[in-house]
């Protein structure tokens, strides 16, 4: 029961919740300050339509999901473009080091099984100047929220494919070894407190050129 949830119910809830008005405004806020050779994290996300082609050289990108890869294939291909899509996940990527310019996760590292291992392999795919851009959903601010995220999250988990309401966002990214340039954060318009955290901006590996241009 379990697989067949997840095969054939997951991707229809992800495709309909990543989709909703308010997670398309944030991901608009990231994703077209990507730029160079690009590697998306879970490339089955709708953000094809935000990107700046005119800066992006190269698109690679890895999903877990076999119904999300395809479904992101088929937009890729009705939209007359080509990327470097494959299954895989976060924790183990399948590039060499240093290989990127931009590393774009976009509620992504909710539902990853180790996001410290995911921010890890960010790292190291990452050029020495290279960029991670972010937009995440997480642990809320307010205790009261942040209380009803952890009592959900059980079987929030379960029924999301996976998806955790109490990941910290920035601080997972700075704890990584990122510096995060001037992050935001706000609870989406229309969403219960529990759900509707989320925080955005963009990290560069600690000790990078800090004159580089940054996102703004």
């Amino acid at each position: 029961m379990s697989n067949w949830w997840d095969r054939h119910v997951v991707p229809r809830l992800i495709g309909c919740a990543c989709t909703q008005p308010a997670v398309m405004r944030d991901r608009a806020k990231v994703v077209p300050h990507a730029s160079g050779d690009v590697l998306e994290l879970g490339c089955g996300a709708p953000n094809l339509d935000f990107y700046d082609w005119d800066n992006v050289h190269s698109l690679s990108g890895v999903d877990p999901s076999v119904e999300l890869l395809a479904s992101a294939t088929r937009a890729l291909e009705s939209k007359g473009l080509t990327a470097n899509f494959m299954p895989g996940v976060a924790e183990a990527l399948p590039f060499a080091d240093a290989s990127f310019d931009t590393v774009v996760t976009t509620f992504t590292l909710c539902s990853v099984q180790d996001p410290r291992l995911a921010l890890s392999e960010a790292k190291r795919v990452l050029r020495p100047n290279g960029r991670l851009l972010f937009v995440e959903h997480g642990r809320a601010p307010d205790p009261s929220a942040a209380a009803w995220q952890k009592r959900i999250e059980p079987v929030w988990k379960r029924i999301a494919g996976g998806c955790h309401l109490t990941r910290p966002v920035t601080q997972a990214i700075t704890d990584a070894g990122f510096l995060c340039h001037a992050p935001q954060g706000h609870y989406m318009k229309r969403t219960p407190k529990w759900l509707g955290w989320v925080e955005w901006g963009e990290a560069r590996l600690a000790g990078a050129d800090a004159a580089s241009p940054k996102m703004s």
